[in-house]
C-alpha cells in the first residue's frame, strides 16, 4: 500500500528518466541552493556592518564563475565515464583506491548533510511565514524526511514525476518574483525591506580579506549537488551522456540566473540578515506584498524545493553505497535492489543518519551549514584531479591506439589539450574553495567533517580487509578437496512430549538417520514427567538421553555433550533438530519462551554443527488435527 506494486527485474529499462523529470531529480539540490546561499553570504559580511553588503553581488559572481569551471569540468566526466560513479569512479580510476574511498566518503557526507540542510531550510521558510511552528522544527523535518523515504522507496521514475511538479513550482514562482524585482528596480519602484524581526549583530568585526573569504566559502553551498547527475547518469534515457550534459547545462543556467539576481535585488532591496526571516520571505514580501497570495506561494515554492533538494541525495547516495558495496568497501546489503528495483537499503540508511543530525542539531540550518559543502568540494578536487591524470594518459597515445581501464576506455583525443586545461582549472578552483572552507569554518564545526572523512575511510578499509579475509578463507583454489560421507549423530532436543515433538519425530525418522532424544535437566519434576511420557507415548523410540543441568543453563549442558562426542570422532557431524512453535499473531510469539534463538547462538560457533527448525503451526481456533494425531484425542500436553 505504501511502496506500490512489486516490478519485475525486466523492468529496469523502463524505469530510466528523461532531461525533465532528471532535471526535477538530480538537480533540485543545486537549484535549491539560491534560497539560502545570499543568506549566508549576509550573514558572514554583517559582522563588519551593512556597508559590507555591498560585497555581496562581487562574492556571487565569484561564485558563479566557479559554477561554470565546475560544469565544464563534470560536462566532460560525463562523456568520459557514460556508467556513471563521478568522483568515485574517476578517482579509482586514475588515483587509486585510497583517493576513490576519500571521495566516496566526503560524497556521502555531503549527501546525508544535504538532506539535514535542504529540509531544516525547508522548515525555516514555513516558520518565516508561520512564526508559531517554530518549536515544533524538529518534529517537522523528521516527518517530511519520512515522507522522502517512502517516495523514493517507490521508485525513481515514480518519484521523480512526483517531485517534478514543486521544482517547476520553484522555477516558476522564482522567476516571477525576480521578473517583477528587475521591473521595479529598473523603473525605480523597488520599495525598501522593512518590518524585520531579530536582524543579526552588525558592525562586531573590522571588513577583512578573512572575512570576505569566509562570506564566499559559506556562499558555496550554491554549488552543492553540481556533481550529482554525474553520478547518476545510469538513470537517464540514451542517449545518457547526451541527456545528462545536457540536464546539467539546464541546471547551471537557471541555477547562476536566479542565485546572482537574487544576491543583486537583496542589495537594492536593503535586505537584512535575520534568524526568523529568510532573504526569499524578505524579497517576496517586499516585491509582492506580504498580504498577496503571490508571497505566500513563492514561500510554498521554496519550501517545496528545499524539501526536494534532499532528493538528489536520495536519489545518488543509495547508489555511490552501491558502488562502494559492490567493490567491497561497504556492506554487500547496499547492492540489493528492493521490489521497485531502487537499493532500498541505501535510501533507508540515509533516511536515519540525516534524521539523526536533525535530531541533534535541532534543525538548525546555521549549526548545520558549517559541515556542509567541504566534503563535496573534496569530491570536486579529486575528480578534476583524476580527469587530469586521464587526459595526460591520453596525450600519450597515438591515433588508433586504446587502453582499457577500470571505469572505461582511453583512446587518441587530439582535443586532450584543452580538455586537460579546463580540469586543471576546476581541480585548483575547487581546492582553493576547500582550503578556504576549512581554515574559515573550523572553528565552527568544520573540524567535525575534516575528521569524520578519513575515519570512514578507514571504516571503508577495515570492511574491506574483512571481505577480503573470508574470501580467502572460503576459496578452495590451492587446497586439496575432500569429498565423502561423514559420521552422523542426529540429536533430537526434547522439551516436552506433544504433537510438536511427534512431528520432529516423523521428521528425522524420514531422514533414515539414528537419532536419540536429548533432554536439558532444569527442574528435576518436570524432567521425570518428560520421561515418563516419552515412555509411555513414543515405545518405539530411542530411550530418551538426560542431560542434568546443576546451574539450570539451557545450553552449555548440550555443548558439553556434542562437545565430548567431536573430540571423540574427529570428522564427524551433528545434527540437532529444534521444534519451534508457531502462532497466527506477534504477541501470541511474545508468550511462550521461543528458547530455540538461544540454543542457536550457542551452537552456530561449533565446527561441524547443523542445526535444523522444525516447525509446528500452532492455529488457535483453526478446526482439524494435524496428520500426527489424526485420530487420537489430544490431550493439549
Amino acid at each position: 500500500m505504501l511502496l506500490g506494486q512489486a516490478l519485475e527485474t525486466s523492468e529496469m529499462p523502463h524505469q530510466a528518466i528523461g532531461k525533465v523529470v532528471a532535471l526535477a531529480v538530480f538537480a533540485s539540490d543545486a537549484l535549491s541552493s539560491v534560497a539560502y546561499a545570499t543568506d549566508e553570504i549576509l550573514l558572514v559580511l554583517a559582522a563588519a556592518g551593512t556597508a559590507a553588503f555591498a560585497f555581496s553581488l562581487p562574492v556571487a559572481g565569484a561564485i558563479s564563475l566557479l559554477l561554470v569551471i565546475l560544469t565544464l569540468s563534470y560536462r566532460q566526466t560525463i562523456f568520459a565515464y557514460p556508467g556513471g560513479g563521478g568522483a568515485y569512479i574517476v578517482a579509482r580510476d586514475n588515483l587509486g583506491e585510497g583517493a576513490a574511498q576519500t571521495a566516496g566518503a566526503a560524497l556521502m557526507t555531503d549527501y546525508i548533510l544535504t538532506v539535514s540542510v535542504s529540509v531544516a531550510s525547508g522548515v525555516a521558510q514555513l516558520v518565516s511565514a508561520f512564526p508559531e511552528l517554530h518549536s515544533f522544527r524538529v518534529e517537522l523535518a523528521l516527518v517530511i524526511i519520512a515522507f522522502m523515504t517512502i517516495m523514493n522507496l517507490r521508485g525513481v521514475k515514480e518519484s521523480g514525476r512526483v517531485f517534478a511538479v514543486p521544482t517547476y513550482f520553484f522555477v516558476g514562482m522564482i522567476g516571477l518574483m525576480l521578473g517583477v524585482g528587475l521591473f521595479r528596480y529598473l523603473t525605480g519602484t523597488l520599495p525598501q525591506v522593512t518590518g524585520v524581526l531579530h536582524p543579526v549583530e552588525t558592525g562586531v568585526e573590522t571588513l577583512s580579506l578573512f572575512l570576505v573569504l569566509h562570506a564566499f566559502s559559506s556562499g558555496c553551498t550554491a554549488l552543492t549537488g553540481v556533481e550529482a547527475i554525474s553520478n547518476g547518469i545510469t538513470a537517464f534515457r540514451e542517449p545518457k551522456s547526451r541527456n545528462a550534459a545536457t540536464t546539467m547545462l539546464w541546471m547551471s543556467g537557471i541555477l547562476m540566473t536566479t542565485f546572482l539576481a537574487i544576491t543583486f535585488l537583496a542589495g537594492q532591496a536593503g535586505v537584512v540578515p535575520s534568524k526568523d526571516e529568510t532573504v526569499i520571505s524578505q524579497l517576496a514580501r517586499t516585491i509582492m506584498g506580504a498580504s498577496t497570495p503571490l508571497y505566500l506561494l513563492t514561500i510554498a515554492a521554496t519550501t517545496l524545493i528545499l524539501i526536494m533538494a534532499a532528493n538528489t541525495s536520495f536519489a545518488d547516495f543509495p547508489r555511490l553505497a552501491a558502488l562502494h558495496a559492490g567493490d567491497r568497501f561497504l556492506p554487500r546489503q547496499l547492492t540489493f535492489r528492493g521490489h521497485r528495483l531502487v537499493f532500498s537499503w541505501g535510501i533507508t540508511l540515509l533516511a536515519m543518519l540525516a534524521s539523526l543530525l536533525i535530531v541533534v542539531f535541532e534543525a538548525d540550518v546555521s549549526a548545520l551549514i558549517p559541515l556542509y559543502a567541504i566534503g563535496v568540494f573534496l569530491s570536486f578536487t579529486l575528480s578534476q584531479a583524476g580527469m587530469v591524470v586521464r587526459w595526460w594518459k591520453i596525450s600519450k597515445l597515438k591515433p588508433g591506439d586504446t587502453i582499457k581501464t577500470h571505469g572505461s576506455m582511453l583512446e587518441h583525443d587530439p582535443r586532450w589539450h584543452w580538455k586537460i586545461a579546463i580540469n586543471a582549472i576546476g581541480a585548483a578552483a575547487s581546492f582553493v574553495v576547500m582550503i578556504i572552507f576549512a581554515v574559515t569554518k573550523f572553528p565552527q564545526g568544520a573540524w567535525i567533517v575534516v575528521v569524520l572523512v578519513p575515519t570512514l575511510v578507514i571504516v571503508f578499509f577495515r570492511i574491506h580487509h574483512h571481505y577480503q579475509r573470508v574470501a580467502t578463507e572460503l576459496s578452495l583454489r590451492g587446497k586439496a578437496v575432500q569429498m565423502g560421507p561423514r559420521p552422523l549423530k542426529t540429536i533430537l532436543l526434547v522439551d516436552d512430549v506433544h504433537a510438536a515433538t511427534l512431528r520432529m519425530v516423523n521428521f528425522v525418522k524420514s531422514t533414515g538417520e539414528p537419532w536419540e532424544g536429548v533432554h536439558i535437566a532444569i527442574n528435576p519434576e518436570k524432567t521425570e514427567q518428560v520421561a515418563q511420557k516419552w515412555a509411555e507415548r513414543l515405545p518405539d523410540a530411542p530411550p530418551l538421553v538426560i542431560l542434568e543441568s546443576p546451574y539450570r543453563s539451557l545450553t552449555q549442558p548440550l555443548v558439553d555433550y556434542i562437545q565430548a562426542y567431536l573430540k571423540e570422532r574427529p570428522d564427524a557431524f551433528v545434527h540437532v533438530i529444534l521444534s519451534q512453535i508457531t502462532f497466527d499473531s506477534y504477541w501470541e510469539h511474545a508468550l511462550h519462551q521461543n528458547s530455540s534463538i538461544v540454543f542457536k547462538l550457542a551452537l552456530q560457533s561449533m565446527p561441524r554443527v547443523v542445526v535444523t527448525d522444525v516447525t509446528y503451526q500452532l492455529h488457535v481456533h483453526a478446526n482439524g488435527k494435524p496428520a500426527e494425531v489424526a485420530g487420537a484425542a489430544s490431550s493439549g500436553r
